[in-house]
């Protein structure tokens, strides 16, 4: 027989809505800032800024509530001129040999290519893990078990959208990269059998001179369904 769910009165506070009018107003403003960055500074970002927008990714809903996610951070320089050598060899070969020329055509406008100087110039560089699967260890016994996990891929996607927006309200920068393969990442920092590359986040400060492709959004009219 399933166990009973332990359950905890809900800890919610509820404001006005003029006032969730303004916060909800506000962040809009300054989520339509964030962009996509590919030019940054050198500069030290405080580690307390990585650490609670991780945490605060951390705190996502999950199927099961597996929380299927594991969050490295790399700042060695050594690890990190390690990632983008492999990453800008699949890149090359993707862009010169896997890539369609709808896709090629596709990406033109953003001025993207197989170069990633952003990841060792970026001080940090968060690499996204996927748990395929759980791994359970018997206290008694020290054998180790395979834990279904539902749902982790929309799972881990929420977690790296929460990362995301939460990296942006700290003032800092952020690209979403996904390297095709990614499975070099496992290799080059020593992750468990049982979690995938999921994506590659550099993150810091926009160098001063940085610029971004001119791109729109969709209008809500577009995306919106009102029934």
């Amino acid at each position: 027989m399933p166990s009973e769910p332990q359950l905890d009165p809900l800890d919610f506070e509820r404001i006005p809505a003029e006032e969730g009018l303004a916060r909800s107003r506000a962040f809009l403003a300054s989520m339509r800032k964030r962009r996509t960055v590919r030019d940054y500074s050198p500069e030290p970002v405080p580690f307390e800024l990585i650490q609670n927008a991780i945490a605060t990714a951390a705190s996502a809903p999950s199927g099961a509530n597996q929380q299927p996610w594991t969050f490295v951070v790399v700042s060695d320089p050594d690890l990190k001129r390690r990632m983008r050598i492999a990453a800008e060899a699949e890149e090359k070969e993707s862009y010169e040999r896997r890539m369609s020329q709808e896709w090629l055509d596709v990406l033109a406008p953003l001025g993207t290519d197989w170069h990633k100087p952003h990841l060792e110039i970026a001080p940090y560089v968060i690499v996204v893990f996927r748990q395929s699967y759980g791994l359970r260890s018997d206290p008694e016994t020290g054998e180790v078990t395979k834990v279904k996990h539902y749902y982790s891929e929309e799972s881990v996607g929420i977690a790296v959208g929460v990362l995301l927006a939460s990296l942006h309200q700290a003032g800092l920068a952020t690209l979403t990269h996904t390297p095709s393969p990614m499975g070099f990442l496992s290799e080059v920092l020593g992750r468990p059998k049982n979690e995938r590359p999921y994506v590659v986040i550099p993150v810091g400060y926009p160098a001063p001179d940085a610029k971004v492709p001119r791109i729109t959004k969709k209008g809500l009219d577009e995306v919106m369904v009102v029934k």
